[in-house]
C-alpha cells in the first residue's frame, strides 16, 4: 500500500510530520508537493494524486 500526500503552504509542515509518522511504520507515500512553505496554489497540488496511479 502506498498512500499519496499533498498539501499547500500552509499545511507544509504537518505533511512534513505525517511523512516522519509513515516512515517509523514502514508505511510507503508518494509526496505530490509542496516543497517548502513558500506560497502555492493549491489545486495544483491536488489535481496531481488524482490522475497519478500509485
Amino acid at each position: 500500500m502506498k498512500i499519496a500526500l499533498g498539501s499547500d503552504h500552509g499545511g507544509y509542515q504537518l505533511k512534513e510530520n505525517i511523512k516522519e509518522y509513515l516512515k517509523e511504520l514502514n508505511i510507503e507515500y508518494i509526496d505530490f508537493g509542496c516543497e517548502n512553505e513558500k506560497s502555492v496554489d493549491y489545486p495544483d497540488i491536488g489535481y496531481c494524486p488524482i490522475f497519478q496511479r500509485t
